[in-house]
């Protein structure tokens, strides 16, 4: 049997992204959140704006779905299926880090948790489902920012009004030093926060991507710096790998073939 078309992949990927969002999305925002190379992803969108499917706005030249596409908005990944398809892997993921672990989605600016496991010892510890994180202080806050276009733009608004809200002296405030930060995360595949949400906090994340590589949440483990980074304050790379490895897991059972 011949395998899937990756162009048709990707083709559908930008026309969920467009879907997920209210707003026009450019050529550059459009191709970092599906990790594509610009003119890949200004080919495909040529093809589908002469199809009906994709419109470009002559003053701006940014995109949105067309007239001949009507409720694909409605089409985008269930949060419960989301969470059916990790549990699995985000229990493996404890249990082989030791730290707990968090499924996030993007909601209204923030970090949405649905889906919490404890760290597995006999701590006391507080149930995180529901919780809304903030993005730019989080590892799972930082991955859906640096892949998801429509949560990035709510940010950048929210730093054109003013900084972002401080929460330790590492916490990233400006528009600078978050579009720094988003282009090492897309680097890298991963994300961290270290003493950013609260001092002697660290968290490592990666996305969970669906059909044609959108990036639909992200998974990671939160738990004391002392036990995430190394002597260095850099997250260690054995629990690095063990988070990328769940997400991809997840990503796989999620029908993302690149992953």
């Amino acid at each position: 049997m011949p395998g899937p078309v990756q162009s048709i992949e990707r083709a559908a990927a930008i026309l969920r992204l467009l879907a997920q969002g209210s707003g026009r999305l450019g050529l550059s925002e459009i191709a970092n959140s599906l990790g594509l190379a610009r003119g890949t992803a200004h080919g495909i969108l040529r093809t589908l704006q002469l199809v009906g499917f994709v419109e470009q706005d002559e003053a701006t030249g940014k995109y949105q779905l067309g007239a001949a596409l009507l409720h694909l908005g409605t089409s985008y990944l269930d949060v419960n299926e989301l969470r059916s398809r990790a549990i699995n892997w985000a229990d493996a993921l404890a249990a082989r880090s030791g730290e707990a672990v968090r499924i996030g989605t993007h909601l209204q600016g923030k970090v949405l948790v649905v889906h919490h496991v404890f760290r597995p010892d006999d701590s006391l510890q507080t149930l995180d489902v529901g919780m809304l994180l903030p993005m730019h202080a989080t590892a799972i806050g930082k991955v859906l920012l640096a892949y998801d276009a429509n949560a990035a733009a709510a940010q950048q608004d929210a730093v054109k009004d003013g900084e972002l809200e401080q929460f330790t002296r590492r916490t990233v405030r400006t528009h600078r030093e978050m579009s720094r930060m988003l282009a090492t995360v897309r680097e890298h595949g991963w994300a961290s926060d270290v003493d950013e949400a609260g001092m002697g906090e660290a968290g490592v994340a990666a996305p969970i991507r669906g059909y044609g590589g959108l990036v639909v949440g992200a998974m990671g483990i939160s738990g004391a710096t002392e036990r995430i980074c190394d002597s260095g304050g850099r997250p260690r790379p054995d629990l690095v790998g063990y988070v990328r490895d769940a997400a991809r897991a997840v990503s796989r059972d999620l029908g993302a073939s690149r992953w």
